[in-house]
């Protein structure tokens, strides 16, 4: 065969494979039987601590808010305290500790495992992606203590900035401009203003989206009826997949629920979704839902086969102040005037005076998208910072010895 034809008969052959790999669907990537390396002690702690503070912290919320949606980021909420622990210090520490599920472990334990076990979830599926992502923002005029900076880079792989928080405009830009990066547009800000009591934003942001391991056919989707936590009945648009003899799922059950997995990927990650029988109250269910029952739900999953599943799609944002949360789970001293933050500025003080936390979620037939941004306002207590006369005031000219006044006057306006 001379070269010509030789070139037409590889181009052929391209073709042809081109038009087949076009015609098929994405290739389901290998299972993931087992971790690619044994944890490290750190990493267990870690992994054991976000997991004995993310049940706490949903069924204080759940309970809080009854037949409503909920949706948090337990790791994303623990992994912004994780970067204030980096300056906590004393008592203020301990309860932070105890709260966040970490009890007497030493602080470079936790260091060492938020920064190993992020690496690691990072890393599990090629299929999947899974990001995490922090920062430090604090007032170019304040002091911060240089460990407390290195510690953010070193563990928490922390981006760190100055700003002129006497620019509001310039701060909230910078810092939502972040988040919204991170969170590829889904939560586009967290910061609403910036109080002139502030100082320092420490914010975690992560995104996950992942496509299920065998995605539901669209063509079966079909409108479907949703009873919801108050009785009434609404028309969703309800998705179903069927578990054949090669797609098993994993399904556990006792008298009060019936549970299975959806997993996305290669199988590191899957939704567990916890359905309780009928008559069974979900915010009954949730008080109950401890992290000894999740595990025991989770280690009785079994594989059935020829299960149906029916979903709903759904997409769901939500928001939600944590300081009561926090400080109802036993995390008080970091919230008030007794506050050790002294790891943080090098001239004492400080508080976290809110704890700001978003999500995002979105639940398809091709797999799930889904954000979080915890933001921790720090004030600083002993040393506040500069007052701004910026808006209506009242002023009195006195004499101070005898207390008399000698003019008072309101400002409405600068004439």
């Amino acid at each position: 065969m001379n070269r010509s034809l030789r070139r037409v008969a590889a181009a052929g052959v391209l073709a042809a494979a081109t038009a087949c790999a076009s015609s098929t669907e994405p290739r389901t990537p290998r299972e993931l039987g087992a971790l690619p390396r044994t944890l490290s002690q750190a990493e267990v702690e870690v992994r054991d601590a976000a997991n004995g503070f993310a049940l706490p912290i949903f069924q204080r919320i759940s309970a809080e808010q009854p037949g409503r949606n909920v949706f948090v980021s337990p790791l994303s909420i623990s992994m912004a305290l994780g970067m204030v622990m980096n300056g906590a210090k004393g008592e203020t520490l301990d309860e932070m500790k105890q709260v966040l599920g970490f009890g007497e472990a030493e602080l470079a334990t936790v260091q060492n495992g938020y920064r190993d076990l992020s690496a690691l979830l990072r890393g599990l599926d090629r299929a999947t992606s899974f990001q995490i992502a922090n920062s430090i923002w604090y007032r170019q005029d304040l002091t911060v203590v240089p460990s407390f900076l290195d510690a953010g880079r070193t563990y928490f792989d922390a981006e760190i900035r100055s700003l002129d928080f006497t620019d509001a405009e310039g701060t909230m830009s910078a810092v939502n401009g972040w988040v919204k990066e991170k969170t590829k547009g889904r939560i586009p800000t967290i910061l609403e203003e910036v109080s002139p009591d502030d100082v320092m934003y420490l914010t975690n942001a992560i995104w996950f989206k992942g496509e299920w391991r065998t995605r539901f056919d669209r063509a079966r989707t079909y409108d479907g009826q949703f009873t919801t936590a108050g009785g009434t009945t609404q028309t969703v648009r309800m998705m179903t997949q069927t578990a054949d003899s090669t797609t098993g799922l994993r399904v556990s059950s006792d008298p009060d629920i019936r549970a299975f997995e959806l997993p996305y990927g290669n199988g590191a990650y899957a939704m567990t979704i916890v359905l309780p029988t009928a008559g069974t109250d979900v915010d009954a269910l949730a008080s109950t839902l401890t992290t000894d029952r999740w595990n025991r739900i989770v280690e009785q999953m079994r594989d059935e086969r020829g299960l149906e599943i029916h979903l709903p799609k759904f997409t769901l944002e939500y928001k939600r102040e944590l300081r009561k949360d926090l400080h109802a789970l036993g995390m008080r001293r970091a919230m008030g005037g007794t506050a050790d933050l002294t790891g943080i500025f090098a001239d004492g003080g400080g508080q976290i005076a809110y704890v700001t936390h978003k999500t995002f979620v979105q639940v398809d037939e091709v797999g799930t998208e889904a954000a979080a941004v915890t933001n921790i306002g720090i004030r600083v207590t002993s040393l506040p910072p500069a007052i701004h006369v910026n808006r209506p005031f009242i002023f009195a000219i006195r004499e101070r010895l005898t207390g008399t006044i000698l003019f008072i006057g309101k400002m409405t306006e600068i004439p």
